[in-house]
């Protein structure tokens, strides 16, 4: 085996951990329940193009681990930073399964929805956007290029923005007195933080 190709085994590892992620949550999104209700179509604008920004740039389009960057890891930290994505993506994967069919991709409210406030929701209210900004993070930091660094800072943005719609959606869906005394004791994205 060249040594060029045990250097790029990390990037391929990454790419395939998101390419599995994106796959696993397409297939499963046909347990979700029946959308009752969600907010105009205009206010979902601006975090999905910040987000599909954000993606392209962090994988410096398609390039993951292309050209040369800031920095490159060492290989043991190369391969902690693919454990980093494989664990962010596992939290994301824990708060999926704690939604069940409750879960969207937009900011929705379903059939029977509910506050969910249990397992990861008990540490953050926005569990998949937290696992999503950790593989991020571990991606952006594995390419160390600006580009990659940008469009990590532009995804967390995305999910932000996303977080707050959904926030206020959810008050105004479900009521304030339960998502609030939820909000107070629960952080938005980062736990203890």
């Amino acid at each position: 085996m060249s040594p060029y190709y045990a250097v790029e085994r990390p990037y391929l590892a990454v790419g395939a951990i998101w390419a599995a992620w994106a796959l696993s949550w397409l297939i499963a999104a046909v347990w979700s329940k029946r959308t009752q209700g969600r907010p105009g179509i205009g206010s979902e604008v601006p975090y999905r193009v910040v987000t599909v920004i954000g993606a392209l740039l962090l994988f410096n389009g398609g390039r993951l681990g292309a050209g040369t960057g800031l920095w490159r890891p060492s290989l043991p930290i190369q391969w902690t930073l693919v454990a980093l994505t494989g664990a962010g993506f596992a939290f994301c994967w824990w708060a999926r399964i704690q939604l069940g069919s409750l879960w969207s991709g937009s900011v929705t409210r379903k059939e029977g929805h509910r506050i969910v406030d249990t397992g990861p929701y008990a540490l953050v209210r926005h569990p998949i956007y937290t696992g999503l900004i950790v593989a991020s993070a571990a991606t952006a930091a594995l390419s160390g290029t600006w580009t990659s660094i940008f469009g990590f800072g532009l995804l967390t943005l995305g999910f932000w923005i996303k977080a707050r719609l959904g926030e206020t959606f959810l008050r105004a869906e479900l009521g304030p007195q339960g998502y609030d005394a939820y909000a107070r004791r629960t952080r938005m994205l980062l736990p203890f933080l």
